[in-house]
């Protein structure tokens, strides 16, 4: 497939890094087409883990050129301290391409992140405060500074020099601390400068590498129901990690895109505020929680953790044309007398099958679940479909069923090669 799409079915943190970093050993280019440094992916090799919050998963083979595309917002002390890691680690990032229209995350993004939330009070949005929000806002406005402006070093310190000027005002009228006008051009300048060798006009060389017979992977950071469109809005990212957003993320046109890969955990967890349907508040959901590590990549801060959706999961199907699934983690039910699998809902007594479009009606839904016995057994090992227990193979054929894709890839450790190919 030359244009293969990844995209979260959750709420993020469904393991997209290693079925990305699995599908790199067949693509040349492995491109982020959305998202900042907000959500993190992480990959462990040979026990050695790797966390990435911009330098796209398939850095870690040499054949890849990985792409960072127009449509994610840039934080360059995180790009640098990141490159750096991988270089100190054995890993090159010389193949490394940033789109030149890429805009860049500024310290006075993170200010007004800092202010917004604060002011929204009982009533936060969980935002990370890296700045993202505020950058794409820059953005839409017309106001915000590219990554291919350092092209151009003079005219670049002006560009920060006069818009980091106005935000300060902003920034003061806000009660917030006024950031050093002088320090903040010294030190992007001199960033800028080292940004110059990896920048590049992505869109032609995607497209060349498609004529060319390349293959080129497209990785979206957060999820389907983060989406700014599509998502649990408000409590949402700014920007569209659905399937959609690759086109517009990368150049890429809608029918350069042959194959969409959905992933989702064998259950749900969502970090910060909004309504979660299958959310446990028992001894399942601290269960969840402690045997899958289930802590925030970059935050660090625990996930809410509740029953696989599927409701949840038909809508992402429909929403990114998914052709298949990857489902992560399933060695996380392992030591489960019963698993659950929430298959329709319920709104006063009425079912529902459709995810619904009000958020009101969200917080008022209640899961109709399908309970099957666990299966009890270390599948950690397992590397072959005919290996799983009977019961861990009927969980699998439930989401099939229920979703109307094939499930290709099961996830069953942390290792990157804990995994088995399926075959319904």
């Amino acid at each position: 497939m030359p244009v293969t799409v990844v995209v979260g079915a959750q709420w993020g943190d469904e393991g997209k890094a290693k079925v990305i970093d699995l599908l790199s050993k067949e693509h040349t280019y492995v491109v982020r087409y959305q998202g900042g440094h907000n959500a993190g992916h992480t990959v462990v090799v040979n026990g050695e883990k790797y966390a990435l919050q911009l330098v796209p998963s398939g850095v870690l083979y040499d054949h890849v050129i990985p792409v960072i595309a127009n449509g994610v917002v840039v934080d360059l002390p995180t790009l640098f301290k990141e490159i750096d890691m991988l270089e100190s680690r054995g890993t090159s990032c010389d193949s490394l391409k940033v789109s030149s229209r890429a805009h860049l995350i500024f310290p006075w993004h993170q200010s007004h992140d800092a202010i917004s939330e604060a002011m929204r009070g009982d009533d936060k949005l969980g935002t990370t405060l890296r700045g993202i929000g505020p950058a794409y806002a820059d953005k839409s406005r017309r106001v915000g500074i590219r990554a291919g402006d350092a092209r151009n070093p003079e005219r670049f310190a002006t560009l920060i020099r006069e818009r980091c000027t106005a935000e300060n005002k902003l920034i003061g009228d806000a009660g917030g601390e006024e950031l050093d006008v002088d320090d903040i051009v010294e030190r992007f300048s001199v960033m800028g400068a080292r940004l110059a060798p990896y920048l590049s006009d992505t869109i032609s060389l995607l497209h060349n590498a498609l004529a060319e017979g390349g293959h080129v992977l497209l990785e979206g950071a957060q999820a389907t129901f983060l989406d700014l469109d599509h998502g649990t809005y408000p409590y949402v990212t700014s920007s569209n990690p659905t399937a959609g957003g690759a086109s517009v993320g990368t150049g890429l046109g809608p029918r350069d895109i042959d194959r969409v890969v959905g992933i989702t955990k064998a259950y749900t967890t969502r970090v910060g505020a909004g309504p979660f349907v299958t959310e446990l508040f028992d001894d399942d959901g601290k269960t969840l929680a402690e045997v899958g590590h289930e802590f925030g990549t970059v935050t660090g801060r625990p996930r809410r953790c509740g029953w696989l959706d599927l409701v949840m999961l038909r809508h992402a199907v429909r929403l990114n044309s998914l052709t298949e699934l990857s489902l992560t983690k399933l060695d996380i039910l392992d030591g489960f007398d019963t698993v659950k699998i929430c298959t329709a809902y319920s709104h006063n007594g009425v079912p529902i099958t459709d995810y619904p479009d009000q958020y009101d009606v969200l917080e008022e839904i209640e899961p109709v679940y399908e309970e099957l016995p666990g299966w009890k057994t270390d599948i950690t090992a397992m590397r072959e479909p005919g290996q799983l227990p009977a019961e861990a193979k009927a969980f699998i054929e439930i989401v099939e069923r229920e979703v109307g894709v094939p499930v290709n890839v099961v996830g069953v450790g942390a290792e990157r090669d804990d995994y088995l190919v399926w075959a319904s």
